[in-house]
């Protein structure tokens, strides 16, 4: 009879060759990303595990290595020293036990006794209905070295959901953090009755975990199901990060299947119960979900998130991959609300240096080294009159593809049209923003088949992947009216992934 840790390697070896024989042809898509995380082949979704474990990040996230559909969910593994540039290493967890026969779901790490411990929720049907038929429990693997995993004897470390308004099998994705003597941990759930909630847990050895309470839940629009929360402290309040699943639209908001956001408030750490104010989404673009933070040496909160949705069609999926993460970036607070902003270490990839100053524009404009569909752009624009202006990025005359960023003064929105961007599906999304002393701040990270849009310095984020054609290369700015581009800024980004070897 084969020992658990043999059966689980056996399954961790062939998920790993069947990758391996993958990976060459799928470099060769022209939509590869080059310096987001992806998959060296097939399918990704939510990142897990996300830790700074001596002195390096590791980023594990769910993975099907087997085709580039999701399916029983492995977990993948990526490392880096600077967020920068990553490292692939051996798949780390396979679905090889009763209790996780049909995968390894979502969860997190963290570091005890100079060990990586990660914590996730093992899944098994239990008939042909996925909404219905399953059973969840939370697992415990542990590694010595960060890179090789083995679960603990004492699976499942919680085996049963709740009594109480809580649904029996939805049942997922712990968060787990240290403060004091204790470790927390909250997991996604819903009522009987399918309304989002988190649950908080605390153990002293992360073995043996008590049910302290339902630590927020949904009133109004805020979804059936409450999938991967994350709790932490920032600039002195607790934020709960989740993301509620169908949340109805309202308005220009909540258009996309599910959604990610946050609650701010105190968390009392006696009675589990999450005191918090409303609702603010992270990203209001098409595809963010499920993100994850971890605290890195300097103190910094970091956040990745899946850059995709599960409606999202997903074309590069006949290439034999789907699914990337966004690029890190670090959480702050201004004037009440969470801020997010590319880190600065991704400035290690910037090659080929263009720039420009006080620059008019009137009609459309494009300018001579300023082109190309894996780059950073930065831009600082006085609207003056002009009540429409924007960018037009991965143009290209001859299909008449673009991807369309505007700014509408009279609406105070900006809005991101993909519906010309290429094969994949179109849509627009649009963010409440206004102008700064009639100044507009740009800051854009296109990569081969993505966009992700920071505005006026991270107080609004849009992300989407597209997917033009491979000669979409245009840049263009427009306005009905003159204005000025006081700085522009742009630098071609290099390859910051390299392949896994083994």
């Amino acid at each position: 009879m084969k020992t658990l840790r043999n059966q689980h390697q056996e399954k961790i070896s062939k998920a790993i060759e069947s990758v391996l024989n993958e990976q060459e042809s799928v470099d060769q898509n022209h939509w590869r990303l080059q310096y987001h995380v992806s998959t060296p082949a097939f399918w990704m979704n939510d990142p897990n595990g996300f830790s700074f474990y001596k002195g390096e990040y590791h980023l594990f996230y769910q993975h099907h290595p087997y085709s580039p559909e999701w399916g029983p969910m492995y977990w993948g593994h990526i490392k880096s020293k600077d967020l920068t540039y990553w490292e692939h290493l051996p798949i780390a967890l396979a679905p090889s036990e009763e209790y996780d026969r049909d995968g390894c779901f979502s969860g997190s790490a963290i570091e005890k006794d100079g060990k990586l411990y990660a914590m996730y929720t093992g899944n098994v049907w239990t008939g042909d209905n996925y909404d219905t038929d399953l059973r969840q429990v939370q697992c415990l693997a542990v590694s010595e070295d960060g890179v090789h995993f083995n679960k603990v004897p004492q699976n499942p470390v919680i085996d049963l959901a709740p009594e109480g308004d809580i649904h029996p099998y939805h049942f997922r994705d712990p968060k787990v953090w240290k403060k004091d003597d204790y470790y927390y941990c909250v997991l996604g759930s819903r009522t009987k009755d399918h309304e989002g909630q988190v649950l908080l847990y605390c153990s002293r050895d992360l073995l043996n975990w008590e049910f302290m309470n339902v630590m927020a839940k949904s009133q109004g629009n805020l979804g059936f199901m409450w999938e991967c929360p994350d709790l932490f402290s920032l600039d002195g309040q607790d934020v709960l990060v989740m993301s509620p699943q169908g949340m109805k639209s309202e308005g220009d908001l909540y258009h996309n299947l599910h959604q990610a956001g946050y609650v701010k408030g105190k968390l009392d750490y006696k009675t589990g119960l999450l005191q918090h104010e409303d609702f603010q989404l992270l990203d209001y673009g098409f595809d963010f979900y499920a993100p994850q933070t971890a605290e890195d040496e300097h103190g910094r909160r970091i956040m990745i998130a899946w850059m995709a949705m599960w409606e999202s069609s997903m074309p590069e999926q006949k290439h034999n991959w789907a699914g990337a993460m966004t690029i890190p970036r670090e959480l702050s607070t201004k004037q009440g609300n969470i801020i997010s902003k590319p880190i600065p270490e991704l400035k290690q990839l910037r090659q080929h240096h263009v720039q420009y100053k006080n620059i008019t524009v009137n009609g459309e404009q494009e300018l001579a080294g300023i082109s190309g569909d894996c780059y950073e752009l930065e831009v600082e624009i006085n609207a003056k009159a002009a009540s429409q202006f924007g960018i037009k990025v991965r143009t290209d005359n001859d299909t008449h593809q673009e991807t369309l960023l505007t700014y509408d003064r009279l609406e105070s929105l900006f809005i991101f049209n993909r519906d010309k961007s290429g094969e994949g599906d179109g849509g627009i999304r649009k963010a409440p923003v206004g102008l700064n002393d009639n100044h507009l701040h740009l800051h854009l990270f296109v990569d081969k088949s993505s966009i992700e849009v920071f505005i006026n310095e991270g107080e609004k984020v849009m992300t989407s992947g597209i997917y033009p054609a491979d000669n979409a290369k245009g840049i263009c700015f427009f306005a009905d009216q003159e204005i000025e581009l006081i700085t522009l800024n742009k630098w071609n980004l290099s390859k910051g992934v390299s392949p896994l070897i083994f």
